[in-house]
This record gives C-alpha cells, structure tokens and sequence, in this order.
C-alpha cells in the first residue's frame, strides 16, 4: 500500500504528517520522502547509532537503479534510524531531480513493494509536477490543508487541478482525502471545508484533524519519553484507520481483478 502525503501551498505540515502516519502505521511500513523541491529526512534523522544518513542513499540511488535497468526493488535504498523506522531519504536540492524525470513512473512502482507499505513525503505538489507519476499510482492520496480562506482557496484549486491526473471519481482513479492541520479542540474546520469542496462540484472526504502541536511534533521525530501523550499523536492515532480505509478503496477493485 503506498499512501502519498502532500500540500496544496506553502508549508502546512506535510512532513510532519507524513512521519506521524508512518510512525502509528500497523505492520511493516517506510517512509519515502519524494519532495522535488528537497526533503529534510536526512536532517531530521539519525542512524541507530547516532551517525549521520547517508544523502546519496535513497530516491537518488533508486532513481540511478532504475535508469541502468535494473528491477526497482525499494529494500536497497532505505535506511534505518533511530527508534526502528525505515527511510527512503529525499534529494537535497531541487537541481538534483532533474535526472529523475524519465524514471518517476518506475520509482511510483518500486514505492508499492510486496512485503510492506510506504508513507511517502511528496511536498507541495503544483500541476505539471515531476512526481506527480507517484500521486497517480498511489492507493491513496491526502492532501494537507490549514483551515483558513488562503489554506481553502488553495486547496480547492489543487483538487480541481488534481482531477484529471487522478482520475478523481473514476474506476480504478486514485482515492483523495483531506486532513485539516488546526487546533485539536477545533470542532467546526473539518466540515466547513468539506462542506466548501463539495459546493465547489469535487466532494472530497475530510479525514480529520491533524493537531496544531509544535512540541508534540519535537517529541515524535526526537523519540522522547511522552511523545505518545501529545495531542499530535493522539490525533494521528485517529487519523490513520480513515487513512487506510481509503487507500482500501482502490486496492479492493485491484484484488477482486487479480482473483478473476
């Protein structure tokens, strides 16, 4: 299962919520950090043994597996770190993507193995973008938003841009789902801004709400004591069963072809 996590403008929590749903994901799972405009993975993280990532293992040495034609296989390329996550570490600059163009459709495949599923940091995605082969092949995409009317205008523009890549509402289209960064007691945001896409003609879930909690994200990447309790975890904790019952969506018609 490979679930896509990106943004429709500026810097609303994408990684953050990425490395929330790997970190409560049930079974196996990595996380993939696939941002064209460079991710932050390798700087966030350390080994198990406190020593530095290595930057050029990762979606760059997966890219360069791809284009000498070998089979796309994920395992190679991740990295362990500290408090037993595995990571595929993202590239450090933009210019660095451009030899990734011809190949983001292999690395799409690669980032749905067989043995365990992939959160994947995809950043803020604009039409045209690179990686948008890894959004289209996902078993789900979520999009992060804040709930104010810049955070709404902009989200509301990106699904209708994201319609025909996805194939939005169509057999066999990729399933996209909402989640509000805002305060954990906010009851009202959610369903404003599903209530705002569906008048806009693309009625799209709203998955809940990811908790507005600086300390609590420190905590989590940090593997401090508590980190647990914090109002950010807590939310996850609620987050990831919708998340899931959504990619479920696209896999289930994917199953019943294969038992044809």
């Amino acid at each position: 299962m490979l679930v896509a996590v990106a943004s429709a403008k500026g810097s609303p929590g994408t990684t953050a919520l990425a490395v929330l749903l790997a970190s409560l994901w049930p079974g196996d799972v990595a996380l993939a950090d696939v941002d064209p405009a460079g991710g932050d993975l390798a700087l966030r993280y350390r080994g198990p043994d406190g020593a530095p990532l290595e930057e050029d293992r990762g979606l760059l040495s997966l890219g360069a597996a791809v284009r000498r034609g070998a089979e796309a296989e994920l395992a190679p390329h991740l990295q362990p770190v500290a408090g037993g996550l595995d990571v595929l570490v993202g590239v450090s600059a933009p210019e660095q993507v451009a030899g990734l163009g011809p190949v983001w459709g292999s690395v799409a495949r690669a980032l749905r193995p067989h043995d365990r599923d992939v959160v994947a940091d995809c950043g803020r995605v604009l039409p045209g973008a690179a990686h948008l082969p890894v959004l289209a092949g996902a078993d789900a995409v979520v999009l992060v938003a804040r709930p104010d009317v810049a955070g709404a205008a902009h989200l509301r523009e990106r699904v209708a841009a994201l319609a025909e890549p996805l194939r939005l509402g169509e057999p066999g289209g990729t399933p996209l789902g909402v989640v509000v960064r805002t305060s954990e007691r906010d009851r009202r945001s959610a369903d404003d801004l599903a209530a705002l896409l569906a008048s806009g003609g693309t009625p799209v879930p709203v998955l809940g709400v990811v908790a507005e909690d600086a300390r609590g994200v420190a905590a989590l990447e940090g593997q401090r004591p508590g980190a647990g309790r914090s109002t950010f975890v807590r939310s996850g904790r609620s987050l990831v069963p919708s998340v899931r019952d959504l990619a479920e969506r696209r896999r289930a018609p994917e199953a019943v072809g294969r038992r044809a």
